[in-house]
Order: structure tokens, then C-alpha cells, then sequence
């Protein structure tokens, strides 16, 4: 029988939500006119948070959950941060990767003189503060107001560039993940609120899956459906376009916000309520959850057949994150711990994999002005550490040891197998080798494909700024990192043996 964790009642998860928040005040008073004094304001935040997120590691390890009690919103339903295992994990990966992100926007937002940076900066530093409340949710009504926060407050960062092309893709992007919250997720959490008890035990993540036990096996199914689809951050298909209309925004943004916070957030819902309000065992034996399988297989493989179209090497990393996004609805909907595990690490591998990804696309652009795959001829050469970096997380997406990306895929792999759906394991080595068709191409051609002889411009290019290479060279090295800490990441998360 599994005890029961120990209960800590501790500020440290309210400081480490309002840390970005508070921010916004210093980085609004130092404005256009005081740069350095803004960014100093977005790395103090920065450090502060991932410094009180990481010490509470050791309380977590220890047994313990850590809880933070705001207020009563509604009867039994409180406003009310928990900090366990698997939320202190996607907390510590989002917020050590927002410190290599804000030095990572100061060499790309100066190196293109972009404007209204205090207004990136302040919306950035928002997002990281709903993203934290989403780890930090201990039930659904909790985890709905930081999605929601989370959708409102990027809109500003998608549509940074104010032109026609942004303002499109913002309206794109912002009316999918309101239309589906609204509509399908919202409904979802009024069933379980209205029609067991107020809410009680229902909507609590600790509640030992109490809501599963009292609904009818058809109402479950309706219920799986709308949570899914209702997180639609998690960018499954067929509600998966708002993705990469969203890649006209600012590549810190792209590579922060989808490739770790936006996306994330949506399938860290989507494990939360798999595991905490249905709970594995049920799923299981749940009629018509195969379907979910059949979808996440799907998104997984037509993602990365239209990758391979995709010549804007932005849109052809967008296309990559849904279908990774796919290997984590697939380790959560395969309902064995081994898939869990995949699902739970693969969360982490990609964020570190594809963040590098898209590093090196914005520093490409800084450098050279270059964004399509096809103009890259040569640059190996020029950029030896940019392409460098991006051929690591190329390895690591596609899961080549010793990389961390070949760890998740390991486990989901043995997930299929405990639920004896071996056609599953096929689909992800099929898809592994279009990961290799879409990805490495870009490294080839910049490594060995001789430049064009007219492309005089690019004579004297050189690395971006030493803001962007440091950044992507640590995410990079990172990847072979999580491969040798997967274990500790499991442990942490109350996966490990």
C-alpha cells in the first residue's frame, strides 16, 4: 500500500510564481531608455525563480509535497499551489531554460534593433509566471486560470512584429487555444465540478482518482476526449494549426514559449489529468481509449511527412514540435508506467533538443538574414558553432544515444510493448527516420555543400553575437547531460524504481 505524501505548507512556491511578475515593474520603469537595467531586472528574475524552484528538490526527493494555499475560489475547489514530483520537474526544466533564454534575447533583439523591447520582455516574463502556476496547479479549476493566463499574455509576444503576417497568425493562434478552452476544456471541468459533490475529490490531483469511479465508461470516453482536445497546446491533430502560424513571432519566443512553455504546458495538462484525475489503471480497461493511440500515432507521422516539405526552416522545426509533441500524448495515452516515463522525459529531452533547434535558426537569421534551408550552402564553415549545436539537437530530436532523446523514445517503446501494441514501436522507429530525412539535411548543408557562387554578401559572416552562441552551446551540451541524469529526472518525478 502507497503511503500517503507528507504535506509541507511553505512560501516557496508563491515566490517562485510572483518572481517573474514583480519583475514586470522594474522592467517597465527602466524602459527603452535603460536596456541594461532592463535586462538586469529579467535575469534577476530569472535566478531567483529557478534558484527557489531547484531547492525544493530535496524536500520533493525526501516524500513530501509542498503546497501554498491563496484563496477559496469556490466550495471544496481552492486556489492552490502543490509542488510534487513530476510539476517540480517541468518547473525546474522551464525555469532554468528561461536564464539561457533571456541572455539569448539580448543578442537577438539588439543584433536586429527590434522594437518595443520592454513590452517583449514584460509579456515574457508574464509567461513564465502562468507557466509556473501550471506546475504548480494542485486541481483543474487552478491549472484553467494559469492555461488561460498563459494563452492571454503570449498573444502579445506572437504578434510582436505588428505587421500583417503577425497580426494573421496572432488571431490564428489565439482563437484556437481560446476556442477549444472555451468550448471543450471549460464544459469539461463544469461537468466535474456541477455533477459530483461541488467538485470534491474530483478536480483535486490528489484525489485518488475519484471522479474516474463515478462516471459511466461512456461519459469517461466524452470526458478524455474533451480534456484532451481541450489542451490544445499539446498540439494534437487535428487542433494543432494555431502551432506554426505562431513561428512569426520573435525566435526567443518560438524558441521558449513552443518549444518549452506553450507546448509543454499543453502536455503536461494532458499527463495531469491522464494520471491524476482518470488514473493509469483505468485508462487501461477504458473502452474506446485506443482511439487516443490511433491519434497520437497519427499526429506524430503527418507531422513529420509535412516537415519534409517545409523549406522555411522555422516552420519546418514548428512541424517537428507537434509530432514530438505526439510522442508525449502517446507515452500518457499507452497507460503503463514505462509510457508514463517516456512521456515524462521526453517533456524534458525535446525542451533542451528543440530549444537548440531553434537557437540556431534565430542566430542564423541574426548573423546572415538567412531563414530558409535551402540558402544555408556553406554556412558550416562561418558557423561552426551554431551549426555545430543545431546538428547535437538534430541527434538528440531524432534519439541517437548518447543524446537524452534516445532515452524517452527507449521508454515509450517499452510502453508499447507492456500494452502489447508492438505496430506502435514500428511507428516510432518509422518516425525516427523521418526525424533523420527532415532534420540532418539542414546540418549537410551547411557542412558539405559547396555555397553558391553568386553569394557575395556572405563573405564576411561570421558567428551572431556571443549572446546567441553561449546560450545554444549550453542547451546543446545539455542534451548529452540529460541523457546521463534521465534517472535522476525519473526519480524526481516519482517514476524512477
Amino acid at each position: 500500500m502507497e503511503l500517503a505524501p507528507t504535506i509541507v505548507h511553505d512560501a516557496r512556491p508563491l515566490i517562485a510564481l510572483l518572481a517573474p511578475a514583480i519583475a514586470v515593474v522594474g522592467i517597465v520603469w527602466s524602459g527603452e531608455k535603460r536596456p541594461n537595467l532592463r535586462e538586469a531586472f529579467t535575469f534577476l528574475a530569472g535566478i531567483v525563480q529557478a534558484g527557489v524552484v531547484l531547492s525544493m528538490i530535496p524536500l520533493v526527493l525526501a516524500g513530501s509535497v509542498i503546497e501554498c494555499h491563496l484563496w477559496q475560489m469556490f466550495t471544496n475547489v481552492p486556489f492552490l499551489l502543490r509542488v510534487d514530483g513530476f510539476g517540480l520537474t517541468f518547473a525546474a526544466v522551464a525555469s532554468v531554460l528561461w536564464i539561457a533564454t533571456s541572455l539569448y534575447a539580448i543578442g537577438y533583439m539588439r543584433g536586429l534593433h527590434e522594437h518595443a523591447q520592454t513590452r517583449f520582455y514584460s509579456f515574457f516574463a508574464i509567461s513564465l509566471t502562468a507557466t509556473i502556476g501550471v506546475a504548480f496547479s494542485a486541481n483543474l479549476l487552478t491549472i484553467y486560470f494559469f492555461y488561460e493566463m498563459l494563452s492571454v499574455s503570449t498573444f502579445p509576444l506572437v504578434t510582436h512584429m505588428q505587421n500583417k503576417e503577425a497580426r494573421t497568425g496572432g488571431r490564428t493562434y489565439l482563437s484556437y487555444l481560446l476556442f477549444t478552452s472555451l468550448c471543450l476544456l471549460l464544459p469539461a471541468l463544469s461537468w466535474c465540478y456541477v455533477w459530483l459533490d461541488g467538485g470534491q475529490g474530483a478536480m483535486d490531483f490528489l484525489s485518488g482518482n475519484s471522479m474516474a469511479e463515478q462516471f459511466s465508461d461512456t461519459t469517461q470516453l466524452v470526458l478524455l476526449l474533451l480534456f484532451t482536445f481541450g489542451f490544445a497546446k499539446a498540439g494534437l491533430m487535428p487542433v494543432h494549426s494555431w502551432l506554426p502560424n505562431a513561428m512569426v513571432a520573435p525566435t526567443p519566443v518560438s524558441a521558449l514559449l513552443h518549444a518549452v512553455a506553450v507546448v509543454k504546458v499543453g502536455v503536461f495538462c494532458v499527463i495531469r489529468v491522464y494520471s491524476d484525475i482518470f488514473g493509469i489503471n483505468l485508462l487501461q480497461g477504458l473502452n474506446g481509449e485506443e482511439v487516443m493511440i490511433w491519434l497520437a500515432c497519427a499526429t506524430i507521422l503527418i507531422a513529420s511527412f509535412i516537415a519534409l516539405s517545409q523549406d522555411n526552416l522555422k516552420r519546418r522545426l514548428a512541424f517537428s514540435t507537434i509530432g514530438q509533441l505526439g510522442y508525449v500524448v502517446l507515452g500518457a495515452t499507452l497507460a503503463t508506467k514505462q509510457g508514463m516515463s517516456g512521456a515524462v522525459l521526453h517533456i524534458a529531452m525535446h525542451a533542451c533538443g528543440k530549444i537548440t533547434l531553434f537557437f540556431c535558426a534565430g542566430a542564423i537569421f541574426v548573423a546572415s538574414g538567412k531563414k530558409y534551408v535551402s540558402q544555408l550552402r556553406g554556412l558550416g564553415r562561418k558557423m561552426p558553432f551554431t551549426m555545430g549545436a543545431f546538428l547535437i539537437g538534430s541527434l538528440s530530436v531524432i534519439g541517437l544515444p548518447p543524446l537524452g532523446g534516445f532515452i524517452s523514445k527507449w521508454y515509450l517503446a517499452l510502453g508499447a510493448l507492456d500494452r502489447d501494441c508492438f505496430w506502435v514501436v514500428v511507428v516510432l522507429l518509422v518516425s525516427s527516420l523521418l526525424n533523420v530525412f527532415y532534420l540532418l539535411p539542414v546540418a549537410v548543408t551547411a557542412f558539405f555543400r559547396a555555397e553558391d557562387e553568386d553569394g557575395e554578401e556572405g563573405d564576411g559572416m561570421k558567428e551572431a553575437p556571443w549572446q546567441c552562441v553561449v546560450p545554444l552551446t549550453c542547451t546543446a551540451l545539455g542534451c548529452f547531460g540529460l541523457f546521463f541524469f534521465s534517472d535522476f529526472l525519473l526519480q524526481l518525478a516519482g517514476l524512477g524504481h
